[in-house]
């Protein structure tokens, strides 16, 4: 069975991005390494501090567009729940960025 992932990155910042994906691992490499230009390669957003499970695209996709949905209030406050001291969950993912 897949697994998918609604996640949230910051910046230093604290800029805030919400994405939908099936690799968790290799898309916030992605994201570490400026692979795609857009909105997170522009504002250095890569650090990985909110992460949910889901079991079908479906229902990840509705997820992401809800908290796409929230004001910036209410995404902080899903990341202090589980994550208060915003570390980054995949600091110690990737050997060669260090």
């Amino acid at each position: 069975m897949k697994t998918f992932y609604v996640y949230i990155l910051a910046s230093k910042t604290g800029t805030l991005y919400t994405g939908v994906t099936s690799r968790l691992r290799a898309r916030t490499y992605e994201h570490k390494t400026k692979q795609h230009p857009g909105f997170t390669a522009e504002y250095h957003v890569d650090r990985l501090l909110y992460v949910e499970l889901f079991n079908t695209a479906m229902d990840a996709i509705r997820r992401e567009k809800q908290i796409k949905g929230y004001r910036r209030e209410k995404k902080i406050a899903l990341i202090d729940a589980k994550n208060p001291h915003w570390d980054d969950l995949a600091a110690d993912w990737f050997a060669d960025l260090k």
